[in-house]
């Protein structure tokens, strides 16, 4: 596998909406974003991905556009965009833009003029088609949002394909001049001087010819069928990504695709991101995320299943895999809050999961607050959340025959808004984000977790995160090295093996509220960063609650 700059890179993503305000309208915005660079300088990260820019609607926050050409009026201006792209490349960092081809905005110009009449030159840049006996084309169900992908646009008198919510039209990439579009669009912005995409969604944008329904099993009742057979990983997509990769990117150096493919298994990973494949570099999977909240819903997850789902994408296909490592993002709950405990022991698991997300094999990725420990807000009102799917299911929670305090705890478990508070830089008001009024509420812990508070305190949790970055940037073992899982069978600790030119590293993390024991006949243990003072000497490990430890092997 040969070696590119974001295999030794560490990425850090940003919702810019909640990251910093600059003009005090309460809205995080570019020049915000400028003012902290040399926070994440200083942090230690290579490469910025921000979430989407383009001027939007705002019905999915963002990831609807509606002008690709253009930055979002309340984020800043071109000149703003033209200066962060300057001011990071200073610095010696990369940035990433977020772009949204599976679908458009419902106000974008080109949805605007598809849905006038059946012959404008824009309809076939969409997926449209009459209704069928009456209904809908056919009996696909909606990703998320439940109901049908179809939409009656009475004009036309047909219905328009959106696999997410009506205001989110899918693209037809069938159409040549739709790919073209977008090939035209990523020109753009890397003559600007970006360094990359992250593609949202990409393994969705090929559907099946004719979009046959869903087989209907016995003893089904639902009236729309999850189709994903019909769109996830279909094999047209790779056709697509040749052709964008030949196209865009054969023309540029050191330009960097990273695809959310959720749902892949690793062997469809390779055909993503393989070194003889010429479609994108890396690849986001969920499997390992997925384990915590699954389609709006929490679910029990157990640390044996997070090791076998890690060990699987650590190890696959003979290492020939490179991962992108995160744990959380803005459609997540806080990290700490997910896989860790966010109370007692906030600080102390914080460290211990920053140590395994930047000392597993692959591409790390830090979402914005997570350094700090933020921690998912526990809203005491459903009007504090901003969140569509979340303020969905909450209705339907209510529908369902849960009370109101029912219905707001399962939201404060779900809600994508739980990563998209804004930062809290400081203790004033507001967490020194915005002296205006934030476009949603800060978190009630602000002025105990806060970046100033911890970059004056040596054990905090954002100088634990400088450190482990250190310590990878200045380790082959840990930018080169294989995987080796340890104590496979153990449900409260996490260990593994890092191993290059016969030099290894250890990692161990607890994952309890109880001190636990490691027995080890290893008697070369030297160690390297512990997330706790260590006082002991003993043969064997003594971990306290959720501490983890980084040891060298010496022969």
């Amino acid at each position: 596998m040969d070696n590119k700059w974001w295999m030794d890179a560490v990425i850090y993503q940003i919702f810019p909406r909640s990251f910093k305000d600059s003009n005090d309208d309460g809205i995080g915005d570019l020049k915000g974003i400028i003012e902290k660079l040399d926070y994440l300088k200083d942090l230690g990260v290579d490469a910025l991905w921000i979430c989407p820019i383009h001027p939007s609607p705002n019905f999915d926050s963002g990831y609807d556009v509606s002008d690709y050409y253009d930055i979002w009026d309340e984020l800043g201006s071109m000149d703003d965009m033209e200066k962060l792209i300057s001011e990071v490349h200073k610095r010696e960092m990369r940035l990433i833009m977020d772009l949204v081809p599976n679908h458009t905005s419902h106000m974008n110009k080109w949805f605007v003029e598809s849905r006038k009449s059946k012959d404008n030159p824009y309809r076939d840049f969409y997926i449209w088609r009459p209704g069928k006996e009456g209904k809908e084309p056919n009996n696909w169900a909606s990703i998320r949002m439940g109901g049908s992908v179809w939409e009656y646009d009475e004009q036309t008198d047909e219905y328009y394909l959106h696999l997410y919510s009506p205001q989110q039209p899918d693209l037809n990439w069938n159409n040549q001049k739709v790919r073209r579009a977008f090939y035209d669009i990523m020109d753009f912005w890397l003559q600007k001087g970006v360094d990359g995409f992250r593609m949202d969604v990409i393994n969705k944008i090929a559907k099946e010819d004719g979009l046959p329904d869903v087989e209907i099993v016995e003893g089904d009742t639902r009236q729309y069928l999850p189709p994903e057979k019909y769109y996830l990983n279909h094999p047209k997509v790779h056709e697509y990504l040749k052709e964008l990769n030949k196209e865009v990117f054969s023309k540029y150096k050191d330009k960097i695709t990273i695809g959310q493919v959720e749902g892949v298994t690793p062997e469809q990973a390779y055909l993503y991101t393989g070194d003889n494949r010429s479609e994108i570099d890396l690849f986001l999977q969920f499997e390992h995320v997925n384990l915590i909240k699954t389609h709006n819903q929490l679910v029990e997850w157990s640390l044996l299943d997070f090791k076998k789902l890690i060990n699987k994408w650590q190890t696959a296909l003979s290492d020939q895999l490179w991962n992108l490592v995160f744990f959380s993002s803005h459609d997540l709950p806080r990290l700490v809050s997910s896989f860790g405990n966010d109370d007692k022991y906030r600080v102390e698991s914080a460290k211990m999961l920053a140590t395994i997300l930047l000392t597993l094999r692959g591409t790390p990725i830090i979402y914005q607050g997570d350094e700090i420990g933020m921690t998912n807000p526990n809203f005491n009102s459903i009007d504090d959340y901003q969140d569509m799917r979340s303020k969905k299911a909450y209705l339907e929670h209510l529908a369902n025959g849960h009370d109101n305090e029912e219905a707001l705890k399962y939201v404060q478990g779900i809600s994508r808004d739980n990563s998209r508070t804004p930062i809290q830089w400081n203790n004033s008001q507001n967490a020194g984000f915005t002296d205006g009024k934030p476009w949603i509420n800060i978190n009630s812990n602000y002025k105990e977790v806060n970046v100033v508070k911890q970059l004056q305190s040596e054990d905090s949790i954002l100088n634990y995160y400088k450190k482990l970055i250190a310590i990878r940037k200045n380790s082959d073992i840990l930018l080169k090295g294989t995987f080796r899982l340890i104590h496979e069978e153990d449900n409260e600790i996490f260990s593994f093996i890092r191993e290059y030119n016969d030099k290894q590293l250890m990692v161990v993390a607890n994952f309890t509220e109880e001190t636990k024991e490691i027995r080890t006949e290893s008697l070369g243990l030297e160690l390297l960063l512990s997330s706790n003072p260590v006082i002991e000497k003993s043969k064997e490990i003594i971990l306290k609650p959720y501490e983890a430890r980084i040891y060298k092997k010496n022969d």
